[in-house]
């Protein structure tokens, strides 16, 4: 049988194009200067245009798809679910939304044992603040420049990254701070050791200058994501768990992007023993089969809502084809030992690969990740990590990073690129050869950034 994606269509391809771009307004772009791939179909670790041409998804889309594409499983459990009941409202009890609810809290940290459902991370995060601010009486959240915590409004105040300038009210209770970032130290550190305890003196000063008594929640990643893959040093939020215990601080975690295998642990946190107080979760949680998202809750901050109203809700809050698809993700996340499948791909292959890469390109200045969760820090200059191209770079300057990405996509590869930096997050499913073939496109496309490079 021939493979679908061997079977070119130009013409329906030129068709979705052409419709796409007379009627759909794309998110983070200017409307008449893209060009959005047509996409045919996609199975597992890859997906195909109408010319007849496969990339390795070396993206997992925005690092969601942790099961793959098409997981015969979930696609099944969201067909049997149509067919029984397609939609209820949130306040009704549902059998597949209980289910969900009672998985999610399985295997998260801890006592979080209930779930509030929203359709996303962005939502998720919204409802988390919401009730730390609701639970304390205080206002102010904390949130780490590097980071990305949603588009909605008071999740793209606390976003760190240029996203937020456009939307940014300076008046949304937000206090940024700069969480532990030993490759490009804010504190002069020269270990991990020396970054974690300076990073959490920079918090604590922080939060004593803001006044305790004002402040709701802090907010971190617990691994940071879209901002740099960076895995916070061993201590860290542990010390942020303390300073939030000592000073009555609600202290959320973000594992929208890190969660549910990502890492090669159900969660990020868990690789710390760390267990926060709201847990926000969201893309791997059904690999964004349905739009779902989620917070998980401690029994201490639910008790506040035990006779007294939440204030808050969403039409589509536990929506039961999204909990279906949840439902089956993690059956199967477990069946098949996909966790397991992360930890070892990362510690076996691409964490090794990785390293040796570096090694051999002038351009690579730091390699940091775990499970299926890796970055590439780009960079000019090896001595001085002085980043590849400069930051929020458009244009001209954002050249090599643009042709860095034409190369991997010439050679079958989609890679995820942000700033300076290149991110390997291929499914959780991913097997050695699969990633083997990605990082062998990798180690080509570098050449191309390796030009910039002195020494290059």
């Amino acid at each position: 049988m021939t493979p679908p994606f061997a079977v070119a269509d130009p013409e329906t391809g030129a068709a979705v194009k052409a419709a796409d771009r007379a009627h759909v307004f794309h998110s983070w772009s200017a409307q008449a200067v893209i060009d959005p791939l047509a996409v045919a179909g996609a199975e597992g670790s890859y997906f195909w245009d109408y010319d007849g041409n496969r990339y390795l998804d070396f993206s997992s889309q925005l690092v969601n798809t942790n099961i793959g594409h098409q997981h015969p499983k979930v696609v099944a459990a969201i067909q049997e679910q149509a067919a029984k009941l397609c939609t209820i409202a949130p306040g009704f009890a549902v059998d597949v939304r209980s289910e969900a609810a009672r998985l999610i809290a399985e295997v998260t940290p801890g006592d979080l044992n209930q779930v509030f459902f929203t359709n996303g991370g962005a939502e998720a995060v919204e409802n988390a603040v919401r009730m730390a601010r609701l639970h304390t009486g205080r206002h102010k959240v904390f949130s780490a420049y590097r980071s990305y915590h949603g588009a909605t409004s008071t999740a793209i105040n606390l976003t760190g990254d240029p996203r937020r300038w456009p939307s940014d009210t300076a008046s949304a209770g937000v206090v940024h701070f700069w969480g532990p970032y030993l490759y490009r130290s804010q504190f002069h550190a020269t270990s991990e050791e020396q970054e974690c305890e300076r990073a959490l003196e920079h918090l604590e000063q922080l939060v004593a200058f803001e006044g305790p008594q004002s402040v709701a929640a802090i907010i971190l990643e617990s691994v940071v994501g879209t901002a740099g893959i960076l895995v916070p040093p061993a201590g860290y939020l542990a010390g942020v768990r303390e300073i939030c215990d000592r000073y009555g601080i609600v202290f959320i975690l973000d594992e929208v992007m890190s969660g549910f295998g990502r890492t090669g642990a159900w969660f990020a946190a868990d690789h710390w023993g760390v267990v926060p107080d709201l847990l926000t979760f969201a893309k791997g949680v059904n690999s964004g089969y349905v739009p779902l998202g989620g917070v998980a809750i401690s029994p201490e901050i639910a008790a506040t809502f035990a006779t007294r109203a939440y204030p808050g809700g969403l039409t589509y809050s536990g929506h039961p084809l999204a909990c279906a698809s949840a439902v089956a993700t993690i059956n199967a996340m477990r069946e098949e030992r996909i966790v397991e499948n992360a930890a070892d791909i990362g510690e076996r292959v691409i964490g090794p690969a990785l390293r040796d890469i570096a090694a051999r390109h002038a351009s690579v200045g730091e390699v940091r990740g775990l499970g299926v969760f890796w970055a590439l820090d780009l960079v000019k200059d090896k001595a001085t990590h002085e980043p590849l191209v400069p930051y929020n770079a458009a244009g001209a300057d954002n050249a090599p990073m643009a042709e860095f990405a034409a190369a991997c996509k010439k050679g079958g590869l989609w890679p995820f690129v942000n700033m300076n930096r290149t991110h390997v997050v291929p499914p959780c499913t991913v097997t050695e050869a699969e990633a083997k073939e990605g990082l062998a496109a990798l180690d080509e496309a570098l050449s191309v950034t390796d030009r910039y490079a002195v020494n290059g």
